[in-house]
């Protein structure tokens, strides 16, 4: 199944975000000129979500193919990925075992940034897992990835605890949390 969205869909999106955008920050996102595909992940995305994972992130914090493999095929595992043009722009992975989900990662092309794509990955991550009976997610960034913060907690994640040498043995990491909302006919 794929959803096609385009700016005004993507604006709709963040709509359940805004309100901790504006109490954060005093402001709204500005979602501009891009169109987007979301869908689910299918094997032949490997290699460019691989790509796209190494230019994301450095040595030590990007996945190697093996553990990105080992994410992929886990028994409670969903990826996301967003397209624009029928390029990959875009995926987040989670790691499911109700009530508790993980976000393994976000990963947004660095020329597709700040339009919205992560928010849209977030937002139908979040949703699926909502509707799943997923009431808490979990994920960690690094201490020093003050973008990667701030994203998260603009879309209601807090820190909860620093995970020293998480990363390579040698960085730091905040693992941050949220508290998701039920949906109306989800799992109890």
């Amino acid at each position: 199944m794929a959803w096609q969205f385009s700016t005004d869909r993507l604006a709709e999106i963040a709509v359940d975000h805004r309100k901790i955008i504006r109490q954060a920050h005093g402001g709204i996102p500005t979602i501009s000129g891009v169109s987007v595909t979301i869908r689910q992940y299918e094997p032949h995305d490997f290699a460019s979500m691989y790509k796209l994972d190494q230019a994301c992130f450095p040595p030590g914090i990007a996945y190697s193919k093996t553990m990105l493999r080992y994410f992929l095929a886990q028994a409670g595992a969903e990826c996301l990925v967003a397209l624009d043009g029928g390029k990959i722009v875009g995926f987040i992975l989670s790691e499911e075992n109700p009530p508790l989900a993980h976000t393994i990662t976000l990963d947004v092309a660095e020329s597709h940034r700040r339009h919205g794509v992560g928010t849209a990955l977030v937002g139908e991550s979040e949703a699926n897992l909502r509707f799943r009976g997923v009431r808490t997610v979990l994920l960690e960034t690094a201490t020093t990835n003050e973008a990667g913060i701030a994203f998260w907690e603009r879309h209601g994640y807090r820190k909860e605890a620093v995970l020293k040498n998480y990363y390579s043995g040698r960085l730091d990491a905040f693992e941050m949390r949220k508290k998701l909302i039920a949906a109306p006919g989800a799992g109890s």
